[in-house]
């Protein structure tokens, strides 16, 4: 079954339509595997009809030639496009109220986003196939960022070499804006990379990734820019999220709530006192987007479970205001019930 069958699968299941319409950049991509900014994928029972306008038509028709069950059109006006079909659904979480109206028109609606979203959270062969390749491309230039990085660059200047070096590698781009810390500036979750110039003796903090085949790679790694002699309390914590890190990898396993899951780090994190500076999720869901299902997180609903072939991140963290922040993150995915790392560089404590 390819995606654009589970997806009209699973929406049946429960709605009946005559047809499924798509219309983001990320979710055509998903459906057909072809990236165009502009049009719509229609979903029927038995193909995908892909709507592109001319700057995409050759290419998309080439790329997608000998394709079961997929069609490649001209775009056209999505009136004439849906005239055929009475009832269809929509991921009206993933849609612009202008795009609601104009679909709507005539039409009876309803919601496919848990479709769509569940479908897209278990990964097939190829997918994780993908995933892994961009992950290798991050562990690579992540490693041969290290003997670049030097007392006075900038975070943005670490940022484009790692990105620069990730591009090297293959990656078509960062999947999402590279997050460099030097100091203090890590105890920011999502610090806003800067001018910050790097000192002997600074906290640093990288979370990256790229993508590769459309698909993305997300990894955070912190260590010390040569020691001073004051980091104990830093190498304690250290130790803390590491240890909390490398439990959810021996205790998540399938069938596992997904608040269950989150509270592996966050137990563990409170032997030591610091589970309330553990200031975000455990995870979220990789693939075509940075941030998909699952949501591992004290907050997600008890009804939602890990399943096999769901590929996530493993990111515990903690947060000193004004001091440091340390967070030590892997994607991984859960195969044959446990889960296994795609992030494959060190992750104790490094000192340059």
């Amino acid at each position: 079954m390819n995606r654009a069958e589970k997806i009209f699968a699973k929406a049946s299941a429960e709605h009946k339509p005559d047809a499924i319409v798509l219309t983001g950049d990320d979710v055509r991509f998903y459906a057909t595997g072809f990236y165009s900014t502009d049009g719509y994928v229609i979903i029927e029972k038995d193909r995908c009809i892909l709507y592109v306008d001319d700057r995409y038509l050759e290419a998309a028709a080439r790329d997608l030639a000998g394709k079961p069950g997929m069609e490649v059109r001209r775009l056209e006006p999505v009136k004439k496009i849906l005239r055929p079909y009475k009832r269809i659904a929509l991921p009206l979480e993933r849609i612009t109220l202008k795009d609601f109206l104009e679909l709507r028109d005539g039409k009876e609606v309803s919601d496919c986003t848990a479709a769509l979203e569940q479908s897209m959270a278990i990964k097939d062969a190829d997918e994780l196939d993908k995933i892994k390749k961009a992950s290798e491309i991050t562990d690579d230039a992540y490693l041969k960022l290290l003997p670049r990085i030097k007392e006075g660059m900038s975070e943005n200047d670490c940022a484009a070499e790692l990105e620069y070096l990730m591009r090297l590698g293959g990656a078509s781009g960062p999947s999402f804006d590279t997050i460099v810390c030097f100091g203090e500036g890590s105890s920011v979750p999502h610090h806003e990379t800067s001018q910050k110039k790097l000192r002997f003796g600074d906290v640093v903090l990288i979370d990256f990734g790229c993508k590769w085949g459309g698909y993305c790679s997300d990894c955070t790694r912190t260590f010390l820019f040569g020691d001073d002699g004051r980091h104990a309390i830093f190498k304690s914590m250290y130790a803390a999220v590491l240890e909390a890190h490398n439990l959810v990898k021996q205790e998540v396993v399938a069938g596992m709530s997904c608040r269950a899951a989150d509270g592996v780090a966050r137990k563990c994190l409170k032997k030591y006192g610091l589970d309330k500076l553990f200031t975000h999720s455990l995870g979220h869901g990789i693939g075509v987007n940075i941030h998909e299902k699952p949501t591992l997180s004290p907050r997600t609903d008890m009804s939602s479970f890990l399943e096999n072939g769901m590929v996530f991140s493993d990111e515990p963290g903690v947060y000193l205001e004004g001091e440091f922040g340390i967070r030590i993150e892997d994607s991984v995915y859960l195969e044959n019930g446990t889960l296994k790392s795609l992030s494959k560089t060190d992750k104790s404590l490094l000192i340059l």
